[in-house]
């Protein structure tokens, strides 16, 4: 076994020639010790991405933390099983994020058009569509693993590997996610997702002729989030943010006061329209104008993606028929599986129409096949944090409410199984980008591919009943709608929009279309318009804050004197961030559990502790104890 990765890893040899990290005995990683820390990461990642995905919009790839997570674990329980054990630890780690980042697009949607779902629901059409994005994915593992080895890069699964290969030094990640789980923690517990002791929004709102907001939340998880996506990202979502607060929230404010009387806010009869408060003006009309933007967005990243489609399904169809590879047949069960599990699950959610339950079923199944693998194919070329899940959705989404509209399937139930198919399809997009970056990496260290191959199947069905577990959990704040709310969910707000609206016309279709155009618009200055369309729809108390998560990164790489001081800081900073993610995620979602079953309560902060200035001392004990401590960072540290 060498000392570090192989330049080969990167290309420059075939795929069939190509000598992994680990040539020379076993290549099995797994054992007990090794399933259970992966079904634990698995849980973990799953929830973690679950609650701050649904909060913030975005979710962060798990494989390098749980790469180092999970390398800290084998090397105290299975230290046998070395870089191998890690390995799939790691993928167990990316299936349970897979999950979560593909389920909490379009489930929590059933909720905001006033329905319910069950566990049973949730958990069916979930683990159809992981067993179907698996099974489809393993399909052309061999073309798009070995046959395009060098070409396809995959840029994160490399990261990984580079991250395994150097899990030696984990022990000093280890160290910053643990002060980054600790004062992410600390925070979350005194403000409202937990205790509800202190203000942690700074807010300043004016009424008057202009009208505007500025809110900066205090959240650890989104300054973690801001410091991992980087200054561009977050500067994008804010002007997002700045275009709806003190662009097209004062000129409608300005235009409704000149309303007359008797004419009345189009959702909410009791506000007229010339009295309207900036809640009203956000909720009622620019998150709608957000909605549209947000569409065409993912529309035209779904135009964009025609040419890869088609290039993806020739290359793939004639790579097969060349070589005469096959899966394994394990691959084959999983995708079998996945194809039963998927007609089942049309059963359970089609309100016993069979009729509805086969077509849905069949179409579903043809859109994730053809999804799944530009999935796999995207993954190589950009990884999974980039892949445009959420624009493959909306191009299957509309597809599939036309052949609801076209068969007069439009009302609220039937609302309802749409969305329960759109989870299985999301669900099998996003566990396909998510099975091929692990099966590069495993790939890549010399693991063994069908035991990759079981062990992200468990980590996907663990994940689905952690993430459904968790929607059902937070249902009651999760189906709230309008301004200020906990969970803003921009994309599962945009698939119940969408649907909603094309079933029941009942729309304010002006904003959802002024939107599109501006979508348009930010396309033709080669813009990134989903990410300011996200930034436009979220409250801007969420992008302030991620946005100075990123300027604390931004600060760090300044300062420093030196490439490598710089490369070890923002490692560190990298690690101590997804802490502040993991500890104010998982904290969160404790104290919101134990907030709904009664245990904890309280009439909330009152006096300083809930003003503006209580929000400012929180917001600098975060900032200080985040940059001190990243700051405090030496070169000796780097690996």
């Amino acid at each position: 076994m060498d000392k570090k990765l192989s330049k080969d890893a990167y290309g420059g040899v075939g795929g069939k020639d190509y000598v992994p990290f680990v040539s020379s005995g076993s290549n099995s990683g797994g054992n007990v010790a090794v399933l259970i820390i992966g079904i634990i990461l698995a849980a973990l990642f799953a929830a973690s991405t679950a609650y701050s995905g649904m909060k913030s919009g975005l979710t962060v790839a798990a494989g390098i933390p749980g790469s180092i997570i999970g390398s800290a674990f084998i090397a105290a329980f299975a230290r046998q099983k070395g870089i191998l054990g890690k390995n799939i630890v790691q993928g167990m780690s990316s299936g349970g994020e897979s999950v979560a980042s593909g389920i909490i697009f379009v489930l929590p949607a059933v909720l905001l058009i006033g329905s319910k779902v069950s566990f049973i629901e949730g958990l069916v059409v979930g683990i159809g569509g992981v067993l179907f994005g698996i099974g489809a994915a393993a399909l052309v593992h061999n073309y798009l693993i070995v046959e395009e080895h060098g070409k396809l890069m995959y840029p994160e699964a490399l990261a990984i590997s580079e991250t395994l290969v150097a899990s030696e030094g984990a022990g000093e990640s280890m160290k910053y996610m643990g002060i980054g789980f600790g004062i992410g923690g600390i925070i979350t517990v005194v403000t409202g997702s937990f205790l509800n002791v202190a203000n942690n929004v700074i807010s300043y709102v004016n009424e008057t002729f202009y009208k505007w907001k500025l809110e900066v939340e205090v959240s650890p998880l989104l300054l973690g989030i801001g410091f991992i996506v980087g200054l561009n990202v977050s500067i994008t979502m804010f002007a997002g943010s700045i275009l709806a607060n003190f662009g097209i929230m004062p000129l409608i404010g300005y235009f409704a006061e000149l309303g007359s009387e008797g004419a009345n806010v189009w959702n909410n009869p009791d506000v007229a329209i010339n009295s309207m408060q900036v809640s009203n003006i956000a909720g009622s009309y620019v998150k709608y104008i957000g909605a549209g933007m947000m569409l065409s967005g993912g529309l035209i990243g779904a135009i964009k993606l025609i040419p890869t489609i088609i290039s993806s399904v020739k290359e793939t169809l004639g790579a097969k028929t060349a070589k005469g590879e096959e899966s394994s047949s394990a691959g084959k069960m999983i995708l079998l599986g996945g194809i039963v599990v998927s007609f089942i699950g049309g059963f359970v959610v089609s309100g016993g129409n069979v009729f509805m339950a086969v077509t849905v079923s069949i179409l579903a199944l043809f859109l994730s096949m053809l999804f799944v693998i530009v999935a796999g194919r995207l993954t190589g070329t950009i990884g999974t944090s980039n892949l445009p899940v959420s624009g493959m959705t909306i191009a299957s989404l509309v597809l599939v409410t036309l052949l609801f509209v076209l068969m007069g399937w439009v009302n609220p139930e039937n609302n309802r199984s749409l969305l329960l198919f759109a989870t299985f399809i999301v669900t099998a997009i996003a566990m396909a980008g998510g099975y091929s970056q692990s099966q590069k990496v495993t790939f890549i260290i010399g693991g063994n591919k069908n035991e990759m191959q079981r062990y992200f199947t468990i980590a996907g069905v663990v994940g689905v009943a952690v993430v459904v577990g968790t929607i059902l959990l937070l249902s009651s704040q999760l189906s709230l709608t309008g301004d200020n709310v906990t969970f803003a969910l921009p994309q599962a707000n945009l698939m119940a929009t969408l649907t909603a609206g094309i079933m029941s016309g009942e729309l304010p279709w002006v904003m959802i279309i002024v939107g599109a155009v501006m979508g348009v618009v930010l396309f033709m200055l080669n813009l990134p318009v989903m990410t300011v369309a996200i930034g436009f729809y979220l409250p801007i108390s969420t992008t302030s804050i991620i946005l100075l998560g990123a300027l604390v990164r931004v600060l760090v790489e300044k300062t420093s004197k030196s490439e490598i001081e710089k490369e070890t800081k923002v490692s560190n900073g990298i690690s101590l961030s997804s802490g502040l993610v993991a500890g104010g995620s998982i904290v969160g979602l404790i104290g919101i559990i134990l907030q709904v079953t009664g245990v904890i309560g309280g009439a909330g902060p009152s006096g300083f502790a809930a003003s503006n200035g209580m929000a400012f001392v929180l917001l600098a004990a975060l900032l200080i104890a985040t940059v001190i401590t990243i700051m405090k960072s030496r070169v000796k540290d780097a690996h």
